[in-house]
């Protein structure tokens, strides 16, 4: 068996090379011959190529095609050698037992898709910060999943349509569950997210509009990310969550968190359902 690590990355080399730093021969319990690196990357302004041939040989750079991090990460998989396809972001920090961890869970079979442990890494400074931590599986976030090669482009990989770098790992998640995928939770693949402030305006709307396209694709999962359940949701989380947070932050970046948070319900709410599937038929013919 021979595992295939994909990395996205655009534009971010100091955090891809802690990243690789963790991945390197030595510092995985995982020997090297049973896994390669590939580096994906949509750098337009600089590349990553420069720093893997001077301090990471052993990984693999390939250019990508600027065409957002479902693409990347599926242009990188089409690069790869192994039957299984590991996927981890270049601001995570892989743990020693990362590959490994993966190499046991897959060499007992039952399951063609696992995801791994993604724990906090660093102390939440603000509250408009986030992490997409996933301590006990359930999420299959993109920053941390296996998924064997046959079965990654069976289901087509990632969505590229996606309006925003949002949702597309979900969609995966969704059409796995559809076509009856068995996905099993890893603990030992543990890589460390940093928290990271979360971006703007324009993020929000892009956003929005990937949960729309996300609808338009399974509108029998309109109801899990409607208007009304997100207010339910924000409420709980305000509730029982927010007000720790923000006597541990000081109240810093409360006020960017409450804006940020309304520029996603207007968004959402001022998208029309019809405008939005006639937008997704026309991502999907163009995309054909």
């Amino acid at each position: 068996m021979f595992i295939s690590v994909i990395i996205p990355t655009c534009h971010r080399n100091d955090l891809l090379a802690k990243c690789l730093d963790c991945l390197a021969p030595g510092k995985q319990t995982l020997g090297m011959e049973h896994y390669e690196v590939i580096v994906s990357d949509d750098g337009s302004k600089s590349t990553a190529q420069e720093l893997i041939k001077q301090n990471y040989p052993w990984a693999r750079w390939v250019a990508g095609h600027k065409r957002g991090p479902a693409a990347n990460r599926n242009h990188g998989a089409k690069a790869a050698r192994g039957e299984w396809l590991v996927f981890t972001d270049d601001d995570c920090l892989p743990d020693a037992g990362f590959l490994s961890g993966y190499w046991s869970a897959a060499k007992m079979g039952g399951a063609p898709v696992l995801e791994g442990k993604t724990s906090p890494s660093g102390v939440r400074t603000r509250v408009d910060m986030e992490c997409p931590a996933n301590e006990t599986g359930g999420y299959l976030w993109s920053c941390n999943m296996a998924v064997k090669k046959n079965l990654f482009f069976e289901l087509d990989g990632l969505d590229e349509n996606f309006p925003g770098p949002a949702m597309e790992d979900v969609d995966f998640r969704t059409r796995l569950n559809k076509a009856g995928r068995t996905i099993h939770f890893v603990p030992a693949a543990l890589v460390l997210h940093p928290w990271r402030l979360k971006r703007g305006r324009e993020f929000c709307k892009l956003s929005s509009r990937s949960m729309e396209y996300f609808i338009v694709k399974h509108p029998e999962m309109a109801k899990s990310i409607s208007l009304k359940f997100l207010v339910i949701n924000l409420a709980r989380k305000f509730i029982k969550q927010i007000p720790p947070v923000v006597l541990a932050c000081r109240g810093r970046g409360l006020w960017r968190e409450v804006w940020l948070t309304i520029y996603t319900f207007y968004f959402l709410a001022c998208i029309p359902k019809k405008k939005a599937m006639s937008a997704a038929s026309k991502i999907c013919v163009v995309n054909k």
